[in-house]
């Protein structure tokens, strides 16, 4: 499996890099994007079709969802249109919210069904994209809210965060993983930030060393945050490899 960064910046898009958004590939097979924020489409014609990729959310925050409505557009617009719809699996309410933001009439929701598959994410219920397996984890994130396990055909593990606060499902999902793709919002002042939302550099690393994970790779980095100070509190927590989700990296499972 390999991970290609298409957008990484947390809560809103940078002036570097789109919001959150992970190509997934594994040699011929049908590619899978984890994450649709703002600036993702635009990342993904570099390097992949749009007309060609499955589509999984962990959530309905915008900085995580909302370039769907332009990938609609590309679908449904584009001079060779697409021949069939393309999975998306998201949480509960994930056809709704997309279609609202596609709509163009104020308070109507467009059926994105003609382009999208719907589905929505059970509990701890493994889903197989191709050659793919996704176990969702609920987190301590509002609203309804995932990380996500991934195991390719070889056996290797990406674990994916998701957004969310320390609790011990995300070290549960994280147990043993080859990488662990890990938000890092903040750095660590508890007296200072809102409890139950984000994970600081110091948490994230924390986390990866309770889950025995191989290596780090820290993303959601809002561009309001230091990146060098969040890898310092990281490092301090974890001794394992750690590397930073940006734009264009590419990262082997």
């Amino acid at each position: 499996m390999r991970v290609t960064v298409l957008g990484s910046s947390g809560s809103v898009i940078g002036p570097e890099s789109a919001a959150s958004g992970y190509l997934l590939t594994v040699d011929g097979h049908q590619p899978v994007v984890l994450d649709f924020g703002p600036g993702v489409l635009g990342a993904l014609q570099r390097v992949h079709d749009p007309n060609d990729v499955t589509v999984m959310l962990s959530h309905l925050h915008a900085d995580h969802c909302l370039d769907l409505p332009g990938l609609l557009v590309w679908r449904r617009y584009h001079p060779v249109p697409a021949s069939v719809r393309v999975p998306l699996w998201g949480p509960q309410g994930t056809g709704a919210r997309i279609g609202a933001a596609s709509s163009e009439y104020a308070g109507q929701i467009d059926d994105i069904t003609d382009t999208f598959d719907v589905h929505h994410w059970a509990e701890g219920e493994p889903v197989e994209l191709g050659p793919l397996t996704v176990v969702p984890t609920r987190v301590a994130h509002p609203p309804e809210t995932y990380g996500m396990r991934i195991t390719d055909p070889d056996g290797r593990v990406l674990a994916f965060s998701g957004d969310t606060a320390e609790c011990d499902a995300v070290v549960d999902l994280a147990r043993d993983a080859d990488v662990f793709l890990c938000e890092a919002s903040w750095t660590h002042a508890p007296d200072e930030r809102p409890p139950g939302l984000h994970l600081s550099g110091t948490e994230a690393g924390r986390i990866a060393t309770k889950a025995g994970v191989w290596s780090l790779v820290l993303t959601h980095i809002p561009p309001w945050t230091s990146v060098d100070d969040v890898v310092a509190e990281a490092t301090a927590e974890f001794a394992g490899p750690i590397d930073v989700a940006r734009p264009g990296r590419v990262f082997d499972v």
